[in-house]
């Protein structure tokens, strides 16, 4: 902006240096005087306007105040010793833009106004005419700067918002990719976790059977050992439907009839657990059903780990009118103050390279599906008891 209008402020003193020597147009003080102040003024509106514009509004409102008055002051004598010419109306213009730029709008509104005042020295007649025009180009000079001015504005606005809008997808992104690796993690935890959980347990218990020796226990072994191999090829059935599930959504099976393998999958590794379902079964998302399944296996998983009990039952309940619930309960050791589960009576170190699963993570990935849907999860437990684990979810 500030080029603009000292390419205008040129253009206008060239235009006055012409008027003012043109020999055929009297001039009450003669070219010289015209001529020093035109060069007066457009030093001030190149030099001095820059350097008032740097400081800015407000701290630096008492140069921009003196220097709009002067050069109204100095415009104003120019006008009268170039005779009113168009050199000296269109320095005048450029003094309003400048006031735009240095003042708060009714400043400018100020000046805009007092531009007509050039024509004071005229007949009453004349002076109205020219002071009228006067005024209405001053008034479109204004309006002009002042869109200008809220155009640059808006760009630098529009840049800015792009800008952030660039922070947020990049944080969008990196959000995406976070949940994306904890839905991950969830999956691994809680469907292969609870697989090899199984074949570890039938693995362990076979090695204490062949112990005993005879025939009966390498009869018992063998059965532990073919259910073992079972849920090592569920573990890997689940690896591979988790890679489909990946690469494009399948239809599932009825929520009760997967429930039920479950369970008979935890009768069979020697806690006997019983399906119960409530209420008339519905449609539900696929996301509220996974998350049901998921904790029900989570539940029959730290039955077998660490309840220590002789019993589980599973309840999928859809008697709530906005919510499915799901319930696993069983009557073993309990949880320990802070809500971890007690060791069984007889607890046992990890074998040499077998891994230790960090305590709580599968609660965790619960309570993450549940709060994502907008449901709950509620664990209720004390020492000898047992433990009842409820899932809650919007279905």
């Amino acid at each position: 902006m500030n080029r603009v209008l000292a390419v205008l402020t040129g253009g206008a003193f060239l235009t006055l240096v012409l008027e003012v020597t043109d020999a055929s147009r009297p001039l009450p003080y003669g070219p010289r005087v015209a001529l020093l102040l035109g060069l007066a003024y457009t030093l001030l509106a190149t030099v001095g306007f820059a350097w008032v514009r740097r400081v800015g509004w407000p701290r630096g409102r008492v140069r921009a105040i003196v220097y709009v008055v002067l050069q109204l002051l100095l415009g104003m004598l120019l006008f009268a010793a170039g005779s009113a010419g168009v050199g000296a109306t269109l320095l005048l213009l450029v003094l309003v833009s400048q006031s735009v730029l240095l003042l708060p709008l009714p400043g400018a509104a100020l000046v805009t106004a007092a531009t007509p005042l050039a024509h004071l020295g005229m007949a009453w007649r004349d002076g109205i005419r020219e002071g009228l025009g006067t005024l209405v180009a001053a008034v479109f000079a204004a309006v002009l700067t002042e869109l200008a001015v809220r155009e640059r504005r808006a760009r630098a606005a529009l840049a800015d918002a792009n800008a952030r809008l660039v922070g947020h997808a990049a944080q969008a992104e990196e959000l995406a990719t976070i949940q994306e690796r904890n839905r991950l993690a969830r999956d691994i935890h809680d469907g292969l976790g609870h697989h090899l959980t199984v074949v570890q347990m039938q693995l362990k218990a076979a090695r204490a059977v062949l112990g005993t020796g005879g025939d009966a226990g390498r009869e018992r072994a063998d059965g532990m050992l073919a259910k073992a191999q079972r849920s090592s090829e569920e573990a890997l059935a689940e690896v591979r439907r988790s890679v489909a599930a990946l690469r494009e959504p399948r239809a599932a099976r009825p929520l009760a009839e997967v429930l039920a393998a479950l369970a008979a999958e935890a009768t069979a590794a020697a806690v006997p657990t019983e399906l119960e379902v409530a209420g008339a079964a519905r449609a539900l998302p696929a996301e509220a059903e996974d998350a049901l399944y998921r904790a029900a296996q989570e539940g029959l998983t730290n039955v077998r780990k660490h309840a220590d009990a002789t019993r589980a039952r599973l309840l999928l309940d859809y008697r709530g009118d906005a919510e499915v619930g799901l319930e696993v309960r069983d009557d073993g050791a309990g949880m320990a103050a802070g809500g971890e589960p007690r060791e069984p009576r007889e607890p046992r170190e990890p074998a040499d390279g077998e891994p230790r699963e960090p305590a709580g993570f599968g609660l965790l990935g619960l309570r993450e599906r549940a709060a994502r849907l907008g449901g709950r999860l509620v664990v209720d437990s004390a020492p000898g008891r047992g433990v009842t684990l409820r899932i809650e979810v919007p279905g």
